[in-house]
């Protein structure tokens, strides 16, 4: 049976899609290549105006559903040509589909896919919906990947938190000799980028370059940190429901900088990070970041200030190069899933026990 599995990742920065063909032949897995896409503007916009309520919302959603299976199908395609492979010697598609609401204390998420449609375009079994098994638990379907990040990152002697820096950020803590665990810490990327695209035009802030050019305004700071969620105790997620637009514009006047915002919200993130790692995760002697946010130097470098103790780096050096741990973490948990294994971490997530996620819609 082929050991190559391809991971699609899609998250809440509504950016694109992550694909990453890897290979489980080894005691790690291999990303043999690696791609990405851009979401058409217009089918960004139609995901966004998806998370208020519209007046044919379920109609919509199919319609996305089956856009986004489509755009799934052409990444997978092009990613296994660019390595030389075809889809029969695949074994799997895992596919996370694009998050437009997930409230587990009401029992449920939702993430856009068609994987049906996905299976029947490229001829590959596709495993999905990897976040409802553990919710259906008592979990909370999130974060995922601290079950991958124990996987491949742990170690006996060293005190280890991966930071995932994506539209959310979220930890996981590997101390030696302890439980795995990890949560969603707030927002990372999300609210910076919607700032940023309302005010310079652009679809980020490259490198922080901006909010660099502002001041951090300290009362608006300690009112968005004074949000009920950052004081929650694991295990807990967050996403758009909660952190977005209209909750920012809940606590401006309209007379502030808009770089002034954007250096606030920055240290937002850095301040939720650097509380969560205080106050739950023990003294970590080494931080190592993945997800696009390691491209914002000027995060990265307030990362660093704020907790001066530990060493913080990305995780290339560990041997998973930063822009795809998420992909390659889809592709682990599909694995495991047509293996029969667990994929979730009761101790992350809140789930009554371990359990086999996804479902798989075969070829």
């Amino acid at each position: 049976m082929s050991d190559l599995v391809v991971g699609l990742m899609s998250g809440t920065s509504l950016d694109g899609v992550d694909a990453a063909l890897v290979n489980f032949a080894g005691v790690n897995p291999d990303a043999l290549s690696t791609a990405y896409v851009a979401y058409p503007p217009d089918l960004r916009e139609q995901l966004l105006q998806l998370h208020n309520p519209g007046p044919d919302d379920l109609h919509e959603s199919a319609l996305l559903a089956n856009r986004l299976a489509t755009l799934y199908a052409q990444i997978t395609l092009s990613l296994l040509d660019n390595a030389g492979k075809t889809a029969e010697q695949v074994r799997a598609i895992g596919c996370h589909g694009q998050t437009i609401r997930h409230v587990p204390k009401h029992g449920y998420t939702l993430q856009l896919n068609n994987p049906a449609l996905l299976a029947e375009l490229t001829g590959i079994t596709v495993v999905a919906d990897f976040r409802s098994r553990d919710i259906a638990a008592g979990g909370q379907g999130a974060p995922l990947v601290p079950a991958f990040h124990s996987a491949l990152f742990r170690d006996d002697r060293r005190h280890r938190v991966i930071l995932n820096l994506g539209g959310i950020a979220n930890l996981t803590v590997l101390a030696p000799g302890k439980s795995t665990f990890g949560f969603d810490c707030g927002p990372g990327n999300m609210l910076l980028d919607a700032w940023a695209q309302l005010h310079i035009g652009t679809e980020f802030d490259e490198g922080g370059h901006w909010a660099a050019t502002g001041t951090v305004q300290s009362d608006l700071l300690a009112r968005l940190l004074d949000d009920e969620f950052f004081s929650l105790p694991p295990p807990k997620s967050c996403g758009r429901e909660q952190f977005n637009p209209v909750w920012l514009r809940g606590f401006l006047s309209g007379k502030e900088s808009a770089a002034d915002v954007q250096a606030t919200l920055l240290a937002l993130t850095v301040s939720a990070i650097r509380q969560a790692i205080l106050r739950w995760c023990g003294v970590a002697e080494e931080i190592y970041v993945c997800g696009g946010g390691v491209r914002n130097s000027v995060m990265i470098g307030q990362i660093s200030a704020a907790l001066p103790t530990a060493t913080v780096l990305t995780t290339d050096v560990l041997g998973q190069p930063a822009d795809w741990v998420e992909a390659v973490a889809f592709a682990w948990l599909a694995h495991r899933t047509l293996a029969g294994l667990p994929g979730n971490l009761p101790e992350v997530t809140g789930a009554r026990g371990l359990r086999v996620l996804g479902a798989i819609y075969p070829a």
